[in-house]
């Protein structure tokens, strides 16, 4: 057996066996990549249950770094420091797979449970944090154990303070690869149980590999002298750092929001994002650590390391909003996606490495001051940690649902600002005695703060409009509003013919144009007319509010319900598209319901007579739940018989593998499913999917004596308004069903909850314009449907005159 002793060269402290450094580093990055990839699969999976509301998500992150940050105070105290560390890492590597298996098959049963049970309010808040405790408590308490567990391999000296820097560097190196693993292969190519066990798999893999270590290499517990013989006032050392992680956190939220806007809110955005705002943590962690080694127990460093902050979270506030989106870039001229996630990476890291370098540099700067001789350092570690978990907490959580929906992200950067400028004076103006250069320098240094501040631009109405095409949209259309809300930033643009445009993520979801206004009117309208008796319907999505106020004007619709994950939309739309949606935000039986719609329609014991599905783009994370086939299996169960189901489907900005996910994911949920056509111009624009709980041939001369009904006059001037003015021109943008689409649907890829394989196909074809030939290939087969529609001979040689016009056959 050899000991620590004979292992070490003199230079490195006992526990820290240099001949094994190299295995104990590539454990944390073992140990980093595998916790990454669970908490990606886990919000993922826990989202499919609790809901993507900003509330739901502020639960899930709150619970899941609570639970770290636990770990990382009750193990040190309550685990011996006795037996070998790496044993005990292991023990905890073993444990974490284990309830990651357990986590993967308990959330389904559990989110059962919870949607049966949930209620409105705050019964349904203490709910949701119950199911996210249950699920994600045990195996996060284990991960925020493993590094004050392995701190105890070494001393609280210099030496041994700048190796727990380095292994928390080597931890965030694997992060940086679970990141980009699971967002753009495993998730991708898979599905969440795949990326589970690989992440499980990685756990094994590490556990065997420190209890070899172990059987190798002797531990021997450093002397601990009692806490209070090393307890010293380091309780601003604490604050610090947990101002820190709240800057961090809180500067993440910020600036995801405005670079998903600049690169388009998919998945591998968010992936991109969270991978260099990781790597910049590791290579801060690394050079922090060299820096404790040389300024032992200074607080200067880390004082320096926080005011330094104020400038790199200036410059990134200055280059998202002044420089960034002016750069002349248009994404759809690139050949390749990989092209476009080069340019977001490189873009990604102007921005952000920066500051992660710094906020890395701070936890093995904030060790380091903090550390006194003969301390325990899995307790000093864990005390380090939790603090700036906690700072993380508050930052993210105050940050998205406070701080940038009420004074926006220019005045919530210049918060952070100020938040750092206290954490660096804090430690400064506490590090000793202060001569009268240091002095100066500090009060200077608070000085140059406040002027930062004053830097911070504003947010340009073209970012939020237009996103990733702002520079070429500058100086044409005329930005009338933009604000930030909880979950997503919303603009009103107009055009100098006086077309309104409604902007959600970056781009123009809803607009006056008369090919976006036939869409949306002949999404609502083929919803309240199909159905005999459509007296309750639901509206998935307000958007501009079209398409709801469609389906209001339907004299036989007693109550309308909307539901929309943004407050912010409501507002904006009753203001500015009154004129376009029938001001059915106001209307009295309309009642907007402000959730997302699936975990709305999963907790809910209401049934409709028709639902209606205008959700985001499916390239923008979350949406595809709302795509997926056990929501459409959701919504038949909220269906009351003879209901109607209709989902809006573009086809521009999309890709062949999107399009054909969207309809054999939808015409698997309803075997008798149809597709209708919006062209534009006779060419390929977007479709309308329309499926029935109990499929029936509709009654064309039925819907006809309903439009020419007095009482119908609002349905028929609506229709009237987008050029349809029959039933016969309305039923006649028929495009196919399942049996026309068999050859081109071959290959489709079901959108299903395991894999959300919608976002990543999605994702891949956001900058593409290939509407028509999507269209031309979807319809290559379809023929009049015979049987699908009924009606006098002369209404069904119209309507078959007209589908083939549609057709072009």
């Amino acid at each position: 057996m050899t000991t620590l002793e004979e292992t070490l060269p003199p230079a490195v402290e006992r526990g820290a066996a240099a001949a094994w450094l190299p295995a104990l580093l590539l454990l944390f990055v073992g140990s980093g990549c595998a916790a990454l990839i669970y908490e990606v699969v886990w919000f993922q999976l826990l989202q499919l249950s609790i809901g993507s509301s900003a509330v739901s998500l502020g639960v899930l992150l709150g619970i899941y770094m609570g639970g770290m940050c636990l770990g990382s105070l009750l193990l040190p105290r309550y685990v011996s420091p006795i037996p070998h560390p790496l044993r005990v890492y292991a023990y905890l590597e073993l444990g974490i797979g284990a309830f990651g298996i357990l986590v993967l098959y308990a959330v389904p049963i559990l989110g059962g449970i919870y949607t049966a049970w949930a209620g409105t309010g705050t019964t349904s808040l203490i709910l949701r944090a119950l199911v996210a405790s249950i699920c994600l408590l045990p195996p996060t308490l284990l991960m925020g154990g493993t590094l004050p567990v392995v701190a105890r391999g070494v001393e609280a000296t210099p030496n041994g303070v700048s190796w727990l820097g380095f292994f928390y560097g080597g931890n965030l190196v694997g992060a940086v690869a679970g990141s980009l693993l699971a967002g753009f292969y495993l998730l991708r190519t898979y599905d969440m149980p795949t990326a589970t066990f690989a992440a499980v798999a990685l756990n094994v893999a590490v556990a065997l590999i420190a209890l070899f270590v172990a059987g190798r290499v002797e531990h021997r517990p450093a002397p601990i002298v009692s806490a209070a013989a090393v307890r010293r006032d380091n309780g601003l050392v604490y604050v610090a750092i947990a101002l820190s992680g709240m800057t961090a956190l809180g500067a993440e939220v910020v600036w995801t929001r405005l670079l998903s806007l600049l690169f388009g809110a998919t998945t591998y955005t968010f992936s991109l994002i969270l991978a260099v705002f990781l790597a910049g943590l590791g290579i801060g962690s690394s050079l922090g650590s060299a820096i404790a080694r040389r300024f032992a127990r200074s607080r200067v460093p880390l004082g320096v390391c926080q005011l330094m902050l104020c400038a790199a979270i200036a410059w990134a506030a200055h280059t998202t909003s002044t420089s960034m989106p002016y750069w002349p870039i248009n994404p759809s001229l690139g050949k390749s996606p990989v092209y476009q996630f080069d340019l977001d990476l490189l873009r990604a890291v102007w921005v952000v490495l920066p500051a992660a370098i710094l906020w890395g540099a701070s936890f093995p700067l904030a060790i380091g001051a903090a550390a006194r001789e003969g301390e325990d350092a899995g307790r000093l570690v864990g005390g380090i940690y939790a603090a700036n978990t906690v700072g993380a907490i508050v930052g993210a959580i105050v940050t998205s649902l406070v701080l940038v929906a009420s004074i926006g992200s220019q005045h919530a950067q210049q918060v952070l600002i100020a938040v750092s400028a206290l954490s660096g004076l804090l430690m400064l103006t506490t590090a000793g005695k202060l001569g009268t250069l240091p002095l100066i320098t500090t009060v200077l240094a608070g000085a140059a703060a406040g002027l930062l501040i004053q830097t911070v631009p504003p947010l340009p109405g073209i970012l939020v409009a237009y996103g990733r095409y702002a520079a070429s949209w500058v100086g044409i259309n005329e930005i009338i509003y933009a604000g930030e809300g909880v979950t997503a930033s919303v603009a009103v643009s107009r055009t100098p013919a006086g077309v309104l445009n409604y902007h959600n993520a970056g781009k123009v979801q809803a607009s006056s144009e008369p090919q976006d206004m036939r869409l949306q009117r002949m999404l609502g309208h083929l919803t309240t007319l199909v159905p005999e008796r459509p007296q309750r319907v639901l509206v998935i999505g307000c958007g501009a509010g079209v398409t709801a106020g469609a389906v209001s004007v339907d004299p036989q619709v007693k109550g309308e319900t909307i539901a929309e994950i943004e407050p912010l939309v409501p507002q904006v739309v009753s203001k500015y598209f009154s004129d376009y949606n029938f001001n059915v935000v106001n209307n009295p039986k309309v009642n907007v319901h402000l959730d997302d719609a699936r975990h709305y329609l999963l907790t809910t014991k209401d049934k409709f007579d028709a639902i209606t599905s205008d959700p985001l783009d499916p390239w923008v994370r979350g949406a595809a739940t709302l795509y997926t086939r056990e929501f459409f299996e959701v919504a038949k169960q909220h269906l009351n018989p003879g209901g109607v189901v209709t989902l809006f489907v573009q086809l521009y900005e999309s890709n062949d593998a999107a399009v054909k996910s969207e309809v054999a994911t939808f015409l698997d949920a309803f075997p008798g499913g149809m597709v209708f056509a919006n062209t534009s111009n006779g060419l390929g624009y977007d479709l309308v999917l329309l499926g029935q709980v109990n499929p029936k041939p509709i009654d064309v001369d039925r819907v006809q004596a309903r439009l020419t009904d007095p009482a119908n006059a609002a349905v028929a001037n609506s229709l009237a308004q987008i050029g349809i003015h029959s039933a016969v021109d309305l039923f006649g943008n028929y495009a196919g069903r399942s049996s026309d689409m068999q050859g081109w649907l071959k290959d489709a890829q079901l959108n299903r909850d395991r894999n959300l394989r919608l976002q990543f196909l999605a994702g891949l074809g956001l900058n593409l314009y290939q509407s028509d030939a999507i269209y031309r290939n979807m319809i290559k087969e379809s023929q009049y449907p015979e049987g699908l529609f009924t009606g006098s001979a002369s209404t069904l040689g119209s309507l078959r005159a007209a589908v083939g016009q549609t057709l072009g056959k």
